[in-house]
């Protein structure tokens, strides 16, 4: 009789668990339809067109990305922390987020919150490195806990308006990517058949990227990873995200394997999208 009543349990929260399931799709489907069938609103086109990224699209990713960047907008929350949150804050962050997966099925599933604070957070925490654990006051631009998003709008405004060859947007919602496959281990979720080249790409130039700044010498092409990604194997996949999207061009010429696997990741050659900012940056520094 127990074992009765377990089995009709089980049923019937199942049947439950497939409900909210499609009642949350249906929902996300009607949302996506009512966005379509409305024009993008023209405050919201004037703010990216502050943004160099955006200028480089063609017409059909630029459209494209209006849908997303309402749904996404929709879908998630944004607190501001003694600050408030404005359509710029919004509208830029939704940009780069959307911007990294317009190539790609709709993601970010698990993100629920971005809290925007008006300047660089500083936080104490423990860090270990090499066996040694230090304890101190450590300053962010932004971090990501798997479901939450921490932004400093002061960084982000920067490197959105004058690219740079870091993103904080990019770099944190690459972490979100990670965690979507319940890990934050630099191995975001791949199709079966991508799965073994990426490990293999990936980890062979972060253990050598790793070597390279442990020695503190022969670092040459490693410099453009930084010794950042070098810090684990998330932080790693975090920041040649950035680069992907930041410096195309120099990730293509002296890591052409690893910008295959993000190519093939993300489903953007972003290196002829945005190969107009290389020159002007290279303009920018002839004149510097």
């Amino acid at each position: 009789m127990y074992y009765l009543f377990l089995m009709e349990l089980l049923f019937v929260l199942f049947a439950l668990w497939l409900t909210w399931l499609g009642w949350g799709y249906f929902r996300r489907m009607r949302l996506w339809k009512e966005i379509h069938a409305t024009p993008f609103p023209p405050e919201y086109e004037a703010i990216l067109q502050k943004i160099p990224h955006y200028h480089l699209l063609p017409e059909a990713l630029k459209r494209k990305l209006h849908d997303s960047i309402r749904f996404f907008m929709a879908t998630k929350e944004f607190r501001g922390v003694e600050m408030a949150v404005t359509d710029e804050v919004r509208v830029t962050i939704a940009f780069y987020a959307c911007l990294a997966q317009l190539g790609r099925q709709e993601c970010y599933e698990g993100l629920r919150t971005i809290i925007v604070y008006p300047n660089d957070v500083v936080t104490r925490r423990v860090e270990a490195a090499g066996g040694i654990y230090r304890e101190g006051d450590f300053v962010l631009e932004g971090e990501s806990a798997g479901g939450t998003v921490v932004i400093a709008w002061n960084e982000a405004k920067k490197e959105a308006y004058h690219p740079r060859g870091h993103n904080v947007i990019i770099h944190e919602l690459a972490h979100e990517l990670d965690y979507e496959d319940g890990a934050a281990d630099g191995v975001p979720p791949l199709a079966p058949s991508h799965y073994y080249s990426w490990t293999h790409t990936m980890f062979e130039t972060y253990k050598k990227l790793k070597n390279a700044y442990e020695r503190g010498r022969y670092l040459e092409k490693y410099k453009l990873l930084g010794s950042y990604a070098a810090t684990s194997e998330a932080e790693f996949f975090a920041v040649v995200s950035e680069l992907f999207f930041e410096k195309p061009w120099a990730l293509k010429k002296h890591f052409p394997d690893l910008y295959n696997e993000l190519q093939t990741f993300y489903g953007l050659d972003t290196a002829t999208l945005f190969a107009p900012l290389e020159k002007e940056r290279s303009y920018a520094s002839l004149r510097a």
